[in-house]
């Protein structure tokens, strides 16, 4: 090697994290992707550490933003049966 620093290949979940913003959670979801963006940073620079910890926070965020988003729609359906019932 000559000094370069070699790339981590680190998932950073950006599509979900897309995907959560549009469809389930605003707030989890651009948090997401801000997160999936160190994690493209991490692995441009080669700190798979960095990566690897931004990873699990953008994954935990998404998970999070999908059961909020689910719990929201599930309300949402029950309330609009219960008006038109």
């Amino acid at each position: 090697m000559d000094g370069a620093q070699s790339r981590t290949s680190v998932p950073s979940h950006l599509g979900f994290s897309i995907f959560n913003t549009l469809c389930c959670c605003l707030p989890l979801g651009i948090a997401a992707i801000v997160y999936s963006c160190r994690v493209d940073n991490a692995n441009a620079m080669g700190d798979g550490a960095r990566a690897l910890e931004s990873s699990r926070t953008a994954k935990n965020l998404n998970i999070a933003g999908l059961i909020i988003g689910i719990i929201l729609i599930i309300i949402l359906i029950v309330y609009q049966i219960k008006i038109h019932s």
